[in-house]
């Protein structure tokens, strides 16, 4: 479960900030989408929503695992959301999902994502506590049963992916130390905002959202819609906005689909 792994000891292990299934969805996406490797192109969030239409992910336990795919050559990657209370998700046991695991698969990586997703449904199977998610309470606890679980899912492999494994364990450890440390990575992303940017030939671009504050500061920057549309990227007054996807319309007007990152001082 390399990708699992690779998304505990990056941080892309988070807790959803609400219980809407559609919002946890779009959430873990703009978390994938952050990725320097990933692409607009590549249309995560649209991918992810419209594949759920046609096929719940749900595939009971608590558990969901959704998947966008892309032609391009680059990693699997992962990233996974825990939900306290549980998302009406729509599963076949009727069960509301504490964790989803998100998935870009790559062409060039889909054997790796069939095993790695094997892999991950054996484990639930054979670990009573990744079927009793409704008894962890803290981040903290959803991390280190997931590492468990990875661990005995790695007896069987060979000794660098062991190594990996205890090279995570001990920088967790080591983090534990500075109990601040967790804080900040959780409230980096759950300052992750969606936003859209209304591209308007020959007028300011309007910003549409929910934080009036951030609309407020965004709509003073005035090459937002310049900057999205040539490096995908804008930064104003301590405000990243990362390109998701956009939409032409008529009169060459542009909406920009983003996400908004607020970084504390």
């Amino acid at each position: 479960m390399k990708a699992l792994l690779n998304a505990l000891q990056e941080g892309r292990l988070v807790e959803l900030p609400d219980n809407d299934k559609v919002d946890a969805l779009e959430f873990l996406s703009a978390l994938i989408e952050a990725i320097p490797e990933v692409q607009v192109e590549d249309q995560v969030t649209e991918k992810i929503i419209a594949r759920e239409k046609l096929h719940n992910t749900g595939i009971g336990k608590g558990w969901a695992c959704p998947h966008s795919s892309t032609m391009r050559d680059a990693e699997l990657l992962c990233s996974v959301g825990w939900s306290p209370h549980g998302i009406n998700y729509g599963s076949l046991d009727q069960e509301p999902v504490r964790l989803v695991v998100m998935y870009f698969v790559p062409e060039s990586q889909k054997n790796a994502y069939l095993k790695e997703i094997s892999s991950l449904a054996k484990a639930i199977h054979q670990t009573p506590a990744l079927q009793q998610l409704q008894e962890l309470h803290e981040l903290s606890e959803v991390r280190h049963t997931l590492l468990d679980a990875i661990s005995q899912a790695l007896e069987s492999v060979g000794p660098e992916a062991r190594a990996r494994m205890i090279q995570l364990e001990v920088k967790h450890a080591a983090s534990q130390a500075i109990t601040s440390t967790d804080n900040k990575i959780t409230d980096l992303v759950r300052n992750l905002i969606p936003i859209s940017v209304l591209e308007i030939p020959g007028a300011r671009s309007v910003v549409l959202g929910q934080d009036q504050l951030l609309v407020k500061q965004l709509e003073t920057c005035e090459h937002l819609s310049l900057e999205l549309g040539e490096h995908g990227y804008a930064e104003h007054q301590g405000i990243g906005v990362v390109l998701r996807s956009r939409e032409h319309f008529s009169l060459n007007r542009i909406l920009h689909h983003c996400v908004a990152v607020k970084i504390r001082s």
